[in-house]
């Protein structure tokens, strides 16, 4: 009778799996390092130890974007919405840059047009930049020899949406110059219509003042009138 050698134990991996699976989870569900800094300032974050901006203090770079604030200006936090005085910066690469408040981060609105500041709200966010001055010829990315952009069968001349989009810069500056001229109107109107009633006030009080002074004038007249004796009275005293 034979007997068989004791099977190996095999050891389960699946708890060294699940961890592994949480730290991948947690790592993706932190902010990217450097999300919300714009390019010139990647190199203040750097350092292992970063110093707020208005010195009040100094954090490790293990602390970028980790939901805590712990500067006051929110130096700490520029890619989440952690600090209220904080700034994200929108790269939007191909397009203008943009500085926002960074209590707009992940509020399931897309701000940045590369849709950067919505990074774990949960929406997708399309990436609506475009370089009009800069559009380089590519038929790989849908843009024929004559300057035509192919987007699911709708074409747009490169020269039509240059001149929409100036024609809508403009229209949005003349809207501002309005307001501002509307609001420089309404002080113009509110000065006048106070220079008029304070004109109005001076003239009546002078007006007022000017009848009161006859009236006393005329008073003092009728006062010595009575007072005055009338001329013949002491000859019909001596005649009686």
């Amino acid at each position: 009778m034979t007997t068989q050698p004791p099977s190996r134990r095999q050891v389960s991996s699946a708890p060294a799996t699940l961890i592994l699976l949480h730290l991948l989870a947690g790592a993706a569900g932190a902010a990217p390092p450097l999300v919300g800094v714009s390019p010139q300032d990647e190199a203040y974050f750097a350092p292992a130890v970063i110093a707020c901006r208005d010195g009040s203090g100094s954090f490790p770079k293990r602390r970028l974007n980790d939901g805590y604030c712990d500067c006051s200006d929110g130096t700490d936090e520029p890619g989440t919405s952690a600090c209220p005085d904080g700034r994200f910066y929108c790269r939007n690469a191909g397009d203008t840059p943009r500085l926002l408040f960074s209590s707009v981060v992940n509020d399931k609105i897309c701000d940045c047009c590369d849709g950067s500041d919505e990074y774990e709200s949960g929406i997708r966010c399309p990436n609506t930049c475009r370089n009009i001055n800069d559009v380089r010829k590519d038929d790989d990315v849908g843009i024929n020899r004559k300057g035509v952009m192919k987007d699911d069968g709708v074409g747009m001349n490169i020269k039509d949406v240059a001149e929409d989009d100036h024609h809508d810069r403009k229209r949005t500056l003349d809207i501002e110059d309005l307001i501002q001229k509307l609001k420089g109107l309404k002080m113009a109107v509110v000065i006048e219509i106070g220079l008029v009633i304070c004109t109005f006030a001076v003239c009546f009080a002078r007006r007022r003042t000017r009848t009161r002074r006859r009236h006393y004038i005329l008073k003092r007249l009728l006062s010595r009138v009575a007072g005055r004796p009338r001329p013949g009275d002491d000859e019909i005293h001596v005649e009686m």
